[in-house]
């Protein structure tokens, strides 16, 4: 028979009244409200320190990271680049491309009548000798525009060498003075005149535009400005450049004055920066931007628009927002010397008559003490241009393509010009880029100076490209500064 348990030990497993002894009370287990306590007081300790160290452990590696690509980058210089060389240009007729067509065998004569400003007109010639090209015709030495908000009367001839313009493309396109008197006397109607539409396929001048100029031997087409498309084939962008960056000379006095005032610079400073002000009020009226002149300001640009029939009604906050309001003086000198320009650089400003006058001029004269213009450097050496807009634009436009770093306030059109130099066709569209993303900065009341930055640089045969990467809050935005020499 087996032995039989006893008392305490039947009472401890059973549970019954012997348990009350004090050995079997320590052996009892914790009560449930006790460990459900315990295990959330570790476990939120655990939370806590888990979240500080991973907190100093993430500030250790970023700490690490940004010390490393610190370490990594080259000293940056806004004046030179070690890739220059490595680019070239290509404006050079192909073997197989088309000779121009002799006069007598042409289908007809094409006049083309420009429009807008000095480089919009350019713009337009560059097209038109691509168009007589793609027509087999002669084309007649461009009108320029004698009518637009600028109201010079110069011909082609005040401003561009014509005998060296008809004499490079002669190889590619007969152009001639004006038609013959007796080609004139010949015909039963005078020249047709169309408007094509704006970037224009050449398919489109082949078939609506040749018919006609076969059938009345003259045709002009008015307003010719952007009215070809940029989606043309490699030899046809070669002839563009061949027009812009070689055929179109300036007179000799136009670049002569243009170098004295090059050379004058030269001699107080071997570099200097061009900034192309585009912030005269035609440009605010057409932009649709406000700069917080109050109702003068509101009334007096009004007034401006109100000459372009069909501009659409905008937002000035919707464009603002977009990118697509010219930077102020105050807000290109902001810019400049957050890329490092100092306040002894060099400046030249490009610019017709400045909205605001010298008030809205002396901030960025008081963040660069050398601010020159072509009316400051020339003197009375200017007074015979003074009254043509035109050979003002043409002087401004010789010292910007001979500047060391050129910097414009807009995308516009000497911009568009001058970022070809060399025939780098890739750099056209980049200056819109410095524009928008500029914008949120000066926008919302935020300083460039003090803002934290790193970047680095590329130069493309004469194009200086500044990225800088730059925070504000965690907001990231990189801006691209461009600086654009002459081939």
């Amino acid at each position: 028979m087996g032995r039989k348990p006893d008392a305490v030990a039947k009472s401890y497993y059973s549970g019954g009244a012997g348990a009350s002894s004090p050995r079997a009370a320590r052996k009892a287990p914790p009560s449930p409200v006790f460990l459900g306590t315990a295990l959330f007081v570790l476990g939120f300790v655990s939370l806590f320190t888990g979240h500080v160290v991973t907190d100093a452990d993430w500030a250790r590696i970023r700490s690490r990271w940004r010390s490393k690509q610190h370490r990594n980058y080259e000293p940056i210089d806004i004046w030179e680049s070690k890739y220059s060389s490595m680019y070239y240009g290509c404006s050079g007729r192909s073997a197989d491309f088309r000779s121009a067509v002799p006069e007598n065998r042409s289908t007809g004569y094409l006049l083309i009548a420009t429009s807008g400003g000095l480089n919009q007109q350019r713009i337009g010639i560059t097209d038109a000798v691509v168009v007589a090209w793609i027509l087999n015709a002669t084309l007649v030495v461009p009108e320029l525009d004698h009518h637009s908000f600028w109201k010079d009367n110069s011909d082609f001839s005040d401003i561009f060498d014509v005998e060296w313009f008809i004499s490079y493309l002669s190889k590619d396109v007969t152009i001639v003075k004006r038609i013959p008197y007796e080609v004139m006397l010949s015909m039963d109607k005078l020249p047709w005149t169309m408007r094509a539409p704006r970037k224009s396929m050449p398919e489109f001048y082949i078939d609506e535009v040749l018919p006609i100029l076969m059938r009345r031997r003259a045709l002009q087409l008015t307003k010719f400005d952007y009215r070809l498309t940029s989606d043309l084939d490699e030899d046809l962008q070669k002839l563009r450049c061949r027009v812009n960056f070689h055929a179109l000379k300036f007179t000799s006095s136009i670049h002569a004055m243009g170098q004295k005032l090059v050379q004058k610079l030269r001699l107080m400073n071997t570099r200097y920066v061009a900034v192309h002000l585009r912030f005269e009020p035609d440009m605010l009226a057409f932009s649709g931007c406000y700069y917080g002149g109050g109702e003068k300001e509101r009334k007096e640009l009004g007034e401006i628009r109100k000459r372009w029939d069909t501009l659409p009604e905008l937002s000035a906050e919707d464009e603002r927002s977009r990118g697509k309001c010219p930077l102020t003086p105050h807000e290109v000198g902001l810019m400049l010397r957050s890329l490092g320009f100092g306040n002894d650089t060099l400046l030249y400003v490009a610019s017709g008559e400045i909205y605001g006058g010298d008030e809205t001029l002396q901030p960025l004269r008081e963040l660069f003490a050398n601010f020159y213009t072509k009316e400051k450097l020339a003197g009375d050496d200017l007074n015979p241009f003074l009254p043509f807009s035109s050979r003002l634009a043409a002087i401004d436009f010789i010292v910007c393509d001979e500047s060391d770093v050129f910097v414009t306030n807009n995308n516009g059109n000497m911009a568009k010009v001058l970022a070809g130099g060399g025939d780098t066709w890739a750099t056209r569209e980049l200056f819109a880029q410095m524009q928008r993303n500029s914008m949120y900065y000066f926008r919302h009341g935020i300083s460039w100076a003090g803002i934290p930055f790193h970047g680095g640089y590329r130069k493309f045969r004469g194009v200086l490209w500044v990225s800088r990467m730059i925070s504000d809050q965690n907001r990231m935005t990189s801006m691209n500064f461009h600086h654009l020499a002459s081939a």
